[in-house]
């Protein structure tokens, strides 16, 4: 199965399970660990020309804050995802773990002018890897490991969760330990 990871195609096994109910999870996600809320800092190489010290301080020391809106567009995510063919994972920018696949049920056009319109990535319900994902009371996106990614905004069409690129520019975790160096996926 070839399983787009960017603007690159890699073999791997299979796109993880997406969709279904939201997932709530509890504030002890976000308990302080070894690096805030996490317990290593982000990966060393992230995807997308992101920066890693926004990055680690949004993922790992931050609850309510965001990259600034439109912080995307200045990287080179858009031109990635314009030009992968099929599906995006987003991982993890500490754990490297899956957390959403795009796009899903919508073009790449429609994940993109939704994103514009808000400032950040938006997802929706079908495309959330819940097995690594969890929503809080207050709305806050965090994955399992602790990482603060952002919220959910839900809106006419329902739940939109409006994530931090710098969240989950993340290698995906296979990769990661293997050393395997790759800035623009």
């Amino acid at each position: 199965t070839l399983v787009a990871t960017g603007c690159a195609a890699s073999a791997a096994t299979a796109q993880p399970a997406t969709g279904g109910a939201l997932v709530r999870g509890d504030d002890s996600l976000m308990a302080p660990k070894a690096h805030g809320t996490t317990s290593t800092p982000v990966q060393e190489r992230l995807r997308w020309d992101v920066d890693r010290a926004t990055a680690d301080r949004i993922c790992s020391y931050n609850r309510h804050y965001a990259e600034y809106a439109g912080y995307y567009k200045r990287t080179t995510f858009i031109a990635a995802f314009s030009a992968a063919e099929g599906e995006t994972t987003f991982y993890d920018s500490v754990s490297g773990k899956p957390l959403f696949v795009a796009p899903r049920g919508r073009s790449h056009d429609a994940f993109l002018a939704e994103s514009s319109a808000h400032g950040w990535p938006s997802f929706r319900d079908e495309e959330c890897v819940w097995d690594n994902l969890r929503i809080l009371d207050d709305g806050e996106a965090v994955s399992v490991d602790g990482t603060h990614l952002g919220h959910n905004l839900p809106d006419s069409k329902g739940n939109r969760y409006c994530i931090n690129l710098v969240s989950v520019a993340g290698t995906p975790v296979d990769e990661a330990a293997a050393g395997v160096a790759r800035s623009e996926l």
